[in-house]
């Protein structure tokens, strides 16, 4: 059985559940209505611990309110006398034309400061006494935790619930009921000179209003529509400001990004592009311009900007990669320091010297020349990698859903792979040897060749091999897709039944890869994926069931 309190026309509804005990005490009282069973004191306490919990998120949502407040008053109490002082160095150039409407303006932007000030110190009073009842309820609440006796914990109980419905926090209006902006009080004499005694404030426009069903987020762009309430033949343009955040919800006034801003827009609409999306969501709010001032801001809108981001995990790579978050290279200097290390080793690691002198000479070995044999004392704890593994994972794995990453070779690479594979990859496994990895292969070196590999089998692909590899991971169907970036043409697609979560994986051998994260699915590859039957080229013989 549960609570359920809804004051009239209050806007506000608590749920507090309760488990019922086979007792026949019931109470209606007052509002709307209030069910009351007498309960077990361990249901009476878990209810409880829900009124606590309710009780500090309106702590922090009054605190939140406050800081809106304080920074608005801070805001009237500093643009106030800026308007004041901006409208004396206007009536100075004309001080002997407009010495008797000059008091009178300064009058109507001090009234209307003062009245913005009494109204927001009004809300920052009554949010401010709100808030001390909150606190002394909730320590009330966290000390009934400790009462023993059932009854007297029971008539606690009752007694707190009875507070809390009653309480001045859940019946305060979240909304500023005065704003900081003091832009309608602005004058501009250019256009008035020549009537002065008919002078007002110019009208400032008023707020935009964004359309959220028409705005789109889609390939990495964001646009945003928007409307004015009434029509406006004066406004000369918008202002749209933007911000990163990983706050679901209306904007904060603490946040830790600052809002971007992209000014002189003509339209009612913009897109934004070409962005990387590493937020969970962005921010948007508009406002319009007409010669003179700007209006108020629009209504804020947060908008959904999910997608894979991740770098290479330096921490796993082999010795011979140089690994930055979003570039790794090919590094044939990586144990360079080895050399001396091995010299007092058994003869048992002579072997291992000669390759290491060989490395030393050539520059850039061959793959087949590094060793395989070095020590976990001398590669300094990054083994996860060794011998002509030349692997690099990235740092976040995936379990559900579509994912998609861009990657381009460096110049002059010489040989890379580009997949995904299992975390639990060997040591001295390389991408497409095992069942667990499924990649595309670019060799550059010797005898070029373009192919797909998985469980130690290779496609042979047809075509040039692309500036930008586009990836695309489904885990939901089983399906591992490689595209041309740019084209957005297919290359090849796996079909497999992954039973474990997957990471990205990279393999390069003298050259170097930058990576691409922060991308959505293109619309391009979703479009395709849809009305793909089967799957991508001749590529069944390495279909597979990943175990």
């Amino acid at each position: 059985m549960y609570v359920h309190y809804a004051p009239p026309s209050s806007g506000v509804i608590v749920f507090l559940f309760w488990r019922e005990l086979r007792l026949p005490a019931f109470a209606c009282i007052g509002f709307d209505y209030i069910c009351v069973s007498v309960l077990g004191m361990d249901s009476q306490k878990e209810a409880l611990q829900r009124i606590i919990t309710t009780l500090a998120n309106k702590n922090e949502e009054l605190h939140n309110f406050m800081e809106t407040l304080s920074h608005s008053l801070a805001g009237v109490q500093v643009n106030s006398p800026q308007a004041v002082s901006d409208l004396e160095e206007e009536f100075d150039t004309l001080f002997t034309v407009l010495v008797e409407m000059k008091e009178s303006m300064i009058s109507t932007i001090k009234q209307e400061g003062a009245k913005k000030t009494q109204e927001i110190q009004h809300q920052l009073t009554q949010s401010g006494s709100a808030l001390k009842s909150a606190v002394e309820l909730l320590e009330f609440a966290n000390k009934a935790l400790d009462i023993k006796d059932e009854d007297e914990f029971t008539k606690a109980a009752k007694q707190i619930k009875d507070r809390v419905t009653m309480a001045p926090a859940f019946r305060l209006t979240m909304k500023p009921k005065a704003t900081d902006n003091m832009n309608h009080l602005m004058v501009d004499f250019n256009q008035e000179r020549q009537l002065l005694q008919n002078l007002r404030f110019l009208p400032v426009p008023r707020a935009p209003e964004i359309e959220v069903g028409d705005c789109l987020v889609l390939d990495n762009t964001v646009s945003v529509a928007w409307q004015m309430p009434v029509e406006d033949s004066k406004i000369d343009h918008y202002i749209l400001e933007y911000r990163k955040t990983d706050h679901e919800g209306l904007p904060r006034i603490k946040d830790e990004r600052c809002w971007e801003v992209v000014d002189n827009i003509k339209t009612t609409e913009y897109s934004l592009s070409g962005l990387k999306f590493d937020s969970k969501f962005m921010n948007f709010r508009v406002r319009a311009c007409n010669k003179a001032a700007a209006g108020e801001y629009s209504d804020p809108v947060t908008l959904e900007t999910r997608a894979f981001n991740f770098g290479f995990d330096s921490s796993s790579s082999h010795l011979n990669l140089k690994v930055e978050d979003r570039t790794v290279e090919w590094d044939p200097q990586g144990g360079k320091g080895l050399e001396s290390k091995v010299k007092g080793k058994e003869n048992k690691g002579s072997a291992h010297l000669t390759n290491l002198k060989n490395m030393s000479r050539s520059g850039t070995p061959s793959p087949k020349r590094t060793s395989a044999t070095r020590s976990p004392a001398i590669r300094g704890g990054r083994d996860r990698f060794t011998g002509e593994s030349y692997t690099v994972l990235g740092d976040t794995s995936m379990d559900c859903g579509q994912h998609y990453w861009e990657v381009k070779a460096l110049k002059d690479c010489k040989s890379y792979s580009v997949g995904i594979s299992y975390r639990n990859l060997g040591k001295f496994d390389q991408l497409g040897k095992t069942n667990t990895t499924w990649c595309i292969h670019i060799n550059n070196w010797l005898q070029a060749s373009f192919a797909a590999k998985h469980n130690n089998k290779a496609k042979n692909l047809d075509g040039a091999v692309p500036d930008r590899i586009g990836v695309f991971c489904d885990l939901d169907s089983g399906q591992l897709s490689f595209y041309n970036a740019e084209t957005k043409q297919l290359i090849h697609t796996f079909k497999a039944k992954f039973s474990q979560p997957v990471v990205p994986a990279f393999m390069v051998w003298c050259g170097g890869l930058s990576l691409s994260t922060g991308m959505q699915v293109p619309s391009a590859v979703k479009s395709f994926q849809k009305t793909e039957n089967g799957l991508g080229g001749s590529n069944s013989s390495l279909n597979s069931m990943a175990q």
